[in-house]
């Protein structure tokens, strides 16, 4: 089919490549504590070595750095490690184009939404079984993105993790609601030329719609490729006007290949984000918003072993964008020191423990407020800069679901970040559409110093957290 000419900033691989390594890897290693370093286990650090030369220094480098163990499996880089890089790229090149474009489309359609949502159409607002809010937004966004990725790759080769099913917009006396999403999807589609997307030759009908959010039934696992999508991460504060997520992710053989995350309502720089909130509930308050007219939301995106996490604005419905010159490289911050980083956690109380992270925060000698952000921006906050440390400490018996960490965990890490759980192991998204196995909880550091500090408080008051 057809393509536009709009293309999107993709880093060249090979690049200012480098093999980080967690000093609390290593020094688990010592001590017996971890499985052996391997391509899963490695984790990234905004401390890092460059590569080396292909040289006899260089593989001196690689055996005492891998000689930790002398049973460990992992390969000592070779000489052509930068051409199987840029062949990793490549491979995976016209997956992240699309995964980018689609994410900009979606956000568009949540933006629409949620314009018509704050203060109105509240019957467009439905229940799931667990009392979380689900919207036009989630199904359309699904839809979306099932039809999109279908038609680039083939229905036969897209498999797609996702939240929603149809059964509630099956229901009888639901058909004003289907007839929304329905709405929602065709119109958003009839943009997809703004995007650089090709969108179906004429408008989706109603079982369409419905066979696109149906597709979406992957459980994931240990083999194979399949997307993770989760349409409308925050769907609380995208109801009440305030942060959500569109997140995108690609896992392969259990590893996350590349991760996009859409921020409509995170601006593009730190100092607009008060102003930026203050404004749209002020103005959501008074009348709807001119859409287009002032939201300056971001989309990140990164890619496996990149080693480089990038930033771009929301495309609007005015002008001509240029994506190419408008992306900018993101990094963690450099902070390092607990009395000047800022901590991110849930809003809500029903799945975390504001009180031990509290604690915790207070422990390592974090002097700030906690920053409570809906959804994963809090993983976009940390990426780019914004805080350096998120943590997440669930309450018995709930259970993370991989739709909620998959894109925010590999953008955090290629922006140099560390992403593990309570102790200190990578998360593991090859075991379903849960991440199981979870120690404790999640700790997401901009640093391998702060990451460190916050899993010995973990180990130092797990026993008195009543978790």
């Amino acid at each position: 089919m057809a393509r536009s000419s709009h293309a999107i900033y993709l880093p060249r691989a090979g690049l200012n490549f480098q093999a980080p390594v967690l000093l609390t890897r290593v020094r688990a290693r010592l001590s017996g504590g971890f499985h052996p370093l391997s391509s899963r286990g490695l984790l990234r650090s905004s401390s890092t070595t460059p590569l080396p030369a292909a040289s006899a220094s260089a593989s001196a480098f690689y055996g005492r750095l891998l000689s930790l163990s002398e049973d460990d499996p992992s390969p000592i880089p070779s000489v052509g490690f930068h051409r199987s890089a840029r062949m990793e790229a490549e491979r995976y090149s016209k997956e992240l184009d699309v995964a980018v474009r689609l994410v900009q489309m979606a956000c568009s359609l949540c933006q629409r939404v949620q314009s018509e949502l704050v203060g109105r159409k509240q019957d467009e607002i439905k229940s799931k079984d667990d009392d979380s809010p689900v919207t036009v937004a989630d199904w359309g966004v699904q839809a979306t993105v099932s039809w999109v990725l279908s038609q680039y790759f083939g229905i036969e080769n897209v498999s797609i993790v996702a939240e929603e099913d149809v059964e509630t917009l099956s229901k009888k006396d639901n058909t004003s609601l289907l007839e929304s999403v329905v709405n929602s999807v065709n119109a958003c589609l009839a943009k997809a030329p703004t995007f650089g997307l090709e969108g179906p030759a004429k408008a989706l009908g109603t079982q369409e719609v419905l066979e696109a959010i149906s597709r979406c039934n992957s459980n994931g696992g240990p083999k194979g490729k399949f997307w993770v999508l989760d349409p409308v991460d925050g769907t609380l504060g995208f109801v009440r006007g305030d942060q959500y997520a569109v997140a995108l992710a690609l896992i392969e053989d259990g590893e996350v290949i590349l991760g996009v995350l859409g921020c409509p309502n995170y601006p593009m720089k730190k100092a607009w984000l008060n102003y930026h909130q203050r404004y749209y509930r002020l103005m959501s308050n008074l009348s709807p918003a001119a859409y287009g007219s002032w939201h300056k939301g971001c989309v990140m995106y990164a890619r496996k072993g990149s080693g480089e996490a990038w930033m771009q604005p929301l495309v609007h419905d005015y002008g001509n964008f240029d994506w190419q010159s408008s992306a900018q490289k993101i990094q963690v911050s450099s902070i390092n020191d607990p009395a000047l980083a800022t901590f991110c956690e849930p809003v809500e109380k029903t799945n975390s423990s504001h009180s031990f992270t509290a604690g915790l925060a207070q422990s390592v000698g974090v002097r700030k407020q906690p920053l409570r952000v809906y959804s994963m921006v809090k993983y976009a906050a940390i990426a780019r800069g914004d805080a350096e440390i998120f943590m997440k400490f669930p309450r018995a018996g709930y259970k993370e679901k991989i739709w909620d960490h998959a894109a925010g965990v590999v953008i955090i890490q290629e922006a140099g970040g560390v992403v593990t759980d309570a102790g200190g192991r990578p998360l593991d998204f090859s075991r379903g559409i849960y991440l199981e196995g979870l120690d404790r909880g999640i700790i997401a550091c901009s640093g391998v110093l702060l990451h460190e500090k916050i899993i010995q408080a973990v180990d130092e008051s797990w026993n008195s957290s009543n978790l």
